[in-house]
């Protein structure tokens, strides 16, 4: 198995983000809360318990490059939490939506974020000095149905949406006085604020999990009915390459490097989608199954250092002690699995390490690092 550690946080894990140093992880339990837990002597403990909104906490990013959490709420409100000697405190976002805050992500600069709505709208977020709080931009009337997940391209200024209308959008937003027009976004760097760069019109069902590659010049997206999207030369005519699988339909991707992919979602164990050396995109194989070839290979690796410990408590356990336990064959997550994260340094073009998370409440690390067979594509 690639699975090198498992934890078993909550009942249900909603969604979660890493610290900088990954020395901390901040999920949601499914619930209102967000919880901190720390790394200390190679257990976790929980060191915060985040308590502002009032519903359920759809969304968590820790931003590389300031050390803020951003927290978005299907009561409609967002937050920026700063840590502040040992406490976090936060900051009210003013998003003016009316239906629930379904996702969010920091830009790669760390200057602004944007939060996908139920409302049809996208919010680009942004700091206000003067009255110390975070204002929004809205892009409205672009969307038929939710926003589902967002995707900065790493110019900080282009952003791919998901919708629940089935399709993948690509939108300026250049805010004047917060961005600088970069050469990284090509022809659509003077663009306006909210002008609509490219519509995607490729799943007949509802579109999730948008992600650029580290170069920002491929865009991968999943759809409800079992496929997953390829889409290069973005722009008025970009070519697209869809994958259709037999399989359980996917939540979340994630670009490992600029031909791997890996897909996460309804069938519990991730998928891996590469590109060949002519550019065409196919499914590999799933994450966690054993190669039966030779018994003397082995996907993954033992448990080791700082992660050695991470398998955690029993699923009905509440107090912060850990629990040595082993991976079960089949599948590591038992639900769902509606999160994937890298586990990479800001200036890393691979991510080899990233983890997932789950209705089943485990936070599950993967290492890349020992699929010999999956090496030819990083």
């Amino acid at each position: 198995m690639a699975a090198t550690a498992a934890h078993q946080f909550a009942h249900c894990t909603t969604c979660h983000a890493w610290s900088p140093d990954h020395s901390m992880i901040a999920f949601c339990p499914n619930n209102n809360e967000v919880h901190i837990y720390r790394l200390l002597q190679e257990k976790w403990e929980k060191m915060h318990v985040l308590q502002k909104h009032d519903q359920i906490v759809s969304g968590i990013d820790w931003s590389m490059s300031s050390n803020r959490i951003v927290t978005v709420s299907h009561d409609r409100n967002s937050y920026v939490w700063n840590q502040e000697g040992a406490d976090w405190v936060p900051t009210l976002v003013i998003l003016r939506i009316n239906r629930a805050a379904l996702c969010v992500q920091w830009s790669p600069r760390g200057n602004k974020f944007a939060v996908g709505s139920g409302a049809k709208t996208v919010c680009i977020c942004y700091y206000e000095q003067e009255n110390n709080w975070w204002v929004s931009k809205l892009i409205r009337k672009k969307h038929d149905s939710s926003v589902t997940s967002v995707a900065w391209h790493p110019s900080n200024i282009l952003l791919a949406t998901t919708s629940t209308d089935g399709k993948c959008r690509i939108f300026s937003t250049f805010i004047k006085g917060v961005d600088n027009r970069s050469p990284g976004a090509g022809s659509s760097s003077d663009a306006k604020f909210g002008e609509q760069i490219v519509q995607l019109d490729l799943s007949f069902g509802w579109a999730f999990g948008v992600k650029w590659s580290p170069s920002g010049n491929t865009l991968a997206y999943a759809g409800h009915n079992s496929v997953i999207h390829f889409v290069d030369e973005i722009g008025p005519s970009p070519s697209a390459q869809t994958v259709a699988f037999r399989d359980l339909p996917l939540r979340d991707v994630l670009f490992v490097s600029e031909r791997m992919v890996i897909g996460v979602g309804y069938d519990c164990n991730p998928m891996v989608f590469a590109a060949d050396e002519r550019g065409i995109w196919s499914f590999i194989r799933f994450l966690s199954e054993r190669k039966t070839a030779s018994s003397s290979v082995k996907y993954g690796s033992q448990l080791s250092g700082a992660f050695g410990k991470l398998y955690g408590q029993s699923k009905y356990s509440s107090g912060n002690d850990t629990v040595q336990v082993s991976i079960p064959n089949g599948n590591v997550h038992e639900n769902c699995i509606n999160c994937i994260m890298p586990l990479k340094k800001a200036k890393d073009s691979t991510a080899m390490r990233f983890s997932t998370s789950g209705m089943d409440g485990k936070v599950v690390i993967w290492d890349l690092d020992n699929q010999l067979d999956l090496s030819e594509y990083v």
